[in-house]
């Protein structure tokens, strides 16, 4: 599970290395990368220069009486004015832009990874914390380029061409001007530490609240039949008081930093319109040259408040990237190297000394050793636990084994062409997952090869036709998220038509008849009978009147093979198989065992 805080990794001001990467996702939009710099920097000229004429109007054209270099410095003025204006709106637009594209291809991207990685990743992350990776996380991104980098350029240059004109209209007054500076840099740091520790501490209780409210909802059933909605309620409490102490924090740190600037900043006023009254009152200070600095302090110090602003967003998005870099550069990845890709496959397969564990050496699978080719049917059976599953997860490349090989048709699995590889196989489980949407697009999974005439005709030899007929829409009815408008026997037929519809070569039953009643499970075998014709077919089941005819059974426990044989040999063998068998038919049972 990942790791409940993140910290740069580095411990400076920034992860440079997280921000190169971060820009990186720059280079499609270069031009538009370019432009917004442009923007920036001409936002912050135009906005800096106003003062400066203004100066010059009291000292030059008011003073001499000028009034046609006053007029001239008045239009001048409105141009800029209207100049900055158009200015500002294509800098905010272009640079909200351009953050939605970047939000857009990383979240392509982050899915995408997400998609290819070993169910042994999803083992062990909670869902909630990969939904907020891929919304909550990737959504900050947006405001570090709209609202972080470009405008803390912006800031920058902006205090840059200030201090230019300052020093320029009198270096005096400069002086005054700068003297709370040095207090007001240090509340910043002090400010900026402090609410990047905050911010990682509510991106961590944001992606603990995901994942809690995701299972839980999940879960609402189980929750409710037992009665556990007060103890849950209590703990959803706890992690929402954890979130809000969070976000109370950067709220406090915000609450005391920006009316100490804003102290600062009327004391540096206070300071400055002080001292140019006196200069005023000598004559060495002109009345353009106060008016210019109050404006200018002004324009000073709101950047400056607006850079710690910025640098947090920043801050923050890196943060979030930085999760996000660490879930891209996973190595849990299914292996994809394969490029063996048959248009058809007989499916004979083969498990030679295979060893499996889920973690490190605690062996699930020990020295598994088992041929089913074509046309033949091999069925697991052996107690919770004993490693029937796993085998079908191996045989699809879900996990890989620790030790031996694996091979369909003689090829190793890895030499496979992954998806090729499972296009080959059909499975249907035990636990049934439908998507929300219609029946039609749980069956085909929106796959534009499989056409309607296709769906009736397997839904027709699984014997689901009758009652999807009846469905308001049939094929068009919407499923519910997980099929919650369905009965677990109507979900499991549609498993079972999902899987035929494909005309796979080998075919994986987990346990796919322990979920539907008798009348249901008369019609699926005569199914599964004709689904199994010409293909190779590996069966768990609970059910052991199901496996009955399987040309083999193999009995696992503790992830061993402990008996392989047909289902007569095994009960002539008196073993595990055979006890079994008369447990379940003890009731029924009439006829002496041979």
């Amino acid at each position: 599970m990942e790791q409940a805080t993140t910290a740069t990794k580095t411990g400076n001001i920034f992860d440079w290395q997280v921000l190169s990467r971060l820009v990186g996702y720059v280079k499609p939009y270069r031009g538009t990368f370019y432009f917004l710099i442009f923007l920036t920097v001409a936002t912050a000229v135009l906005g800096t220069i106003r003062p400066f004429l203004i100066q010059r109007m009291v000292d030059v054209s008011i003073e001499q009486g000028d009034m046609i270099g006053l007029n001239k410095m008045f239009v001048l003025l409105m141009v800029l004015l209207v100049a900055n204006t158009i200015v500002s709106y294509l800098q905010t637009y272009y640079g909200g832009w351009l953050g939605q594209y970047i939000v857009r291809d990383i979240r392509v991207n982050l899915y995408q990874h997400i998609l290819n990685l070993r169910l042994k990743f999803f083992d062990r992350t909670p869902i909630g914390v990969l939904v907020t990776r891929n919304i909550s996380d990737v959504e900050t991104l947006s405001d570090v380029f709209s609202e972080g980098l470009a405008a803390m350029i912006g800031d920058i240059l902006q205090l840059v061409f200030i201090m230019a004109f300052m020093f320029y209209i009198d270096w005096r007054l400069t002086l005054v001007s700068l003297s709370v500076i040095p207090p007001l840099i240090f509340s910043t740091y002090v400010f900026k530490e402090k609410v990047k520790t905050s911010f990682q501490e509510v991106r961590t209780a944001v992606a603990s609240l995901n994942a809690f409210v995701q299972e839980h909802l999940t879960g609402m059933n189980v929750v409710q039949i037992f009665n556990n909605e007060e103890r849950e309620y209590s703990k959803f409490k706890v992690i929402n008081q954890e979130h809000t102490r969070a976000n109370i924090r950067s709220v406090l740190y915000y609450s005391v930093y920006y009316p100490v600037a804003e102290v600062l900043g009327a004391i540096g006023i206070g300071l400055l319109v002080w001292y140019a009254a006196q200069g005023q009152i000598e004559g060495t200070i002109s009345k353009g040259a106060l008016i210019a600095f109050i404006m200018y302090n002004g324009l000073f110090f709101r950047p400056i408040r607006q850079i710690a602003d910025r640098f947090n967003t920043l801050q923050l998005g890196l943060v979030s990237t930085e999760r996000l870099l660490r879930l891209l550069d996973s190595k849990e990845l299914i292996a994809d190297n394969g490029t063996y890709a048959p248009a058809d496959i007989r499916g004979d397969v083969k498990f030679d000394h295979v060893w499996f564990a889920y973690n490190d050496e605690e062996y699930v699978l020990k020295d598994i050793s088992f041929e089913a080719n074509t046309g033949q049917t091999v069925a697991f059976v052996g107690a919770t636990g004993a490693g029937k599953t796993s085998i079908i997860n191996l045989l699809s490349r879900f996990y890989e084994i620790n030790k031996g090989t694996i091979t369909v048709d003689g090829h190793d699995l890895r030499d496979y062409d992954l998806k090729e590889l499972r296009r080959h196989i059909g499975i249907v489980l035990q636990d049934v997952f439908l998507f929300a949407g219609t029946i039609a697009d749980n069956i085909t999974l929106g796959s534009k090869d499989i056409t309607e005439a296709q769906i009736w005709e397997a839904a027709e030899l699984v014997g689901a036709k009758r009652f999807i007929e009846r469905l308001p829409g049939g094929l068009q009815y919407q499923v519910m998220e997980r099929g919650a408008t369905l009965s677990v026997g109507q979900r499991q037929l549609i498993s079972f038509v999902r899987a035929m519809v494909y005309q796979p070569r080998i075919i994986i039953l987990d346990e796919a008849t322990s979920s539907v009643d008798s009348e249901t499970e008369e019609l699926i075998q005569e199914a599964i009978e004709k689904l199994m014709e010409g293909r190779t077919s590996l069966v768990i089941a609970h059910r052991l009147s199901t496996i009955q005819k399987a040309d083999r059974i193999i009995v696992l426990d503790r992830g061993e093979i402990k008996e392989s044989a047909t289902h007569d040999e095994l009960l002539r063998l008196g073993g595990f198989y055979a006890q079994l068998y008369q447990m379940q038919y003890k009731d029924v049972l009439s006829t002496p065992m041979e």
